[in-house]
């Protein structure tokens, strides 16, 4: 089969252990950040599969329709929102989505923000490199609120490395989110109000769904203290639109840290990434070595089953067959 990888922005897909497993295929990889229709038909348009990097580009039913060859679908995850499943099923392509993510490293990324924040680190590194010595006082975490907003797989390494630090860890989210911070030992805050107003710092962790788009609302931000700081290294659409650049200039958080955009890769025109109390990074939560092996041993599993006519993580089993 014909295998075209996209969006394989450090050109990491051939170096992974897993990569040998496909011997025998020609597998063709692109590296550049291009994710609209033209250029997706344009890779695509002659592949037998495809391999989708979490929801880098989406694939909507008018792409899906110029693309009369291609069989399968490799996801990596299990999520597959951005994909138009329906369309893919009435063209008899198989979608297969399996594995978890690495959760460890949205957790370590999630500290490195925090910490780059209230150490002040991207602008101290600036000044350093440009002959200054120590310019701010940073803030610790100790005796601090951390708020989890929901203590899931990622949520709950993120508050017991708060406890560690000696935060007061406090967690908001649904009942059964609070239910197993509070079997874990860690206390839940009163009302969604009080979540937001005592947090020091406030830091996401949803899945992005119909339920959860634009959960954390404009009045939500209002509520935090002018010296606070909201890290979201789950997804942009958590935040109602527009709301937290408005909140940022308002000064209610004081500051951010963000991994994630409505639109991705950021160009020039986003907002956030020019603001002097926001520390950006471009969707690294789940870029490390460790966290690809997983992803992409699942896919590559995936493409070799569907190759010998059986099957795996298939979302879409009416389509089986059909092609």
């Amino acid at each position: 089969m014909k295998i075209v990888v996209i969006d394989d922005y450090q050109d990491a897909f051939k170096t992974l252990k897993c990569y040998p497993r496909l011997a025998g295929h020609e597998v063709v990889v692109y590296t550049d950040t291009a994710n609209d229709g033209a250029s997706l038909v344009s890779k695509l348009r002659d592949a037998d599969a495809a391999v989708f990097t979490q929801q880098r580009s989406f694939l909507p039913r008018a792409v899906i329709e110029q693309l009369p060859k291609l069989k399968m679908i490799g996801q990596t995850g299990r999520a597959a929102t951005h994909i138009d499943l329906q369309a893919c099923t009435e063209k008899g392509i198989v979608v297969s989505a399996g594995g978890a993510g690495n959760s460890s490293a949205t957790a370590e990324l999630t500290w490195g923000l925090i910490l780059s924040a209230l150490r002040n680190l991207p602008l101290e590194v600036s000044r350093l490199r440009a002959g200054q010595w120590q310019s701010t006082v940073g803030i610790g975490v100790k005796g601090k609120t951390l708020g989890i907003y929901a203590y899931g797989k990622i949520g709950s390494i993120v508050a017991a490395v708060g406890k560690a630090f000696g935060a007061r860890v406090v967690c908001w989210g649904r009942e059964g989110s609070t239910g197993r911070a509070k079997a874990a030992g860690f206390e839940v805050a009163g009302s969604r109000a009080e979540f937001f107003a005592d947090a020091d710092i406030v830091s996401l962790h949803l899945p992005l769904n119909k339920d959860t788009r634009g959960i954390i609302t404009r009045d939500d931000l209002a509520r935090m203290k002018t010296t606070a700081l909201l890290v979201n290294a789950s997804r942009s659409g958590l935040i109602e639109k527009g709301a937290l650049v408005d909140a940022l200039r308002a000064g209610r958080p004081g500051f951010a840290a963000v991994d994630v955009y409505d639109k991705e890769p950021v160009g020039p025109e986003e907002p956030l990434i020019k603001m002097n109390n926001v520390i950006c990074t471009p969707h690294l939560g789940y870029v490390t070595r460790e966290s690809y092996e997983e992803y992409y041993a699942v896919v590559v599993d995936d493409i070799v089953n569907f190759a010998a006519g059986k099957p795996t993580n298939v979302l879409n089993p009416e389509a089986l067959g059909k092609k």
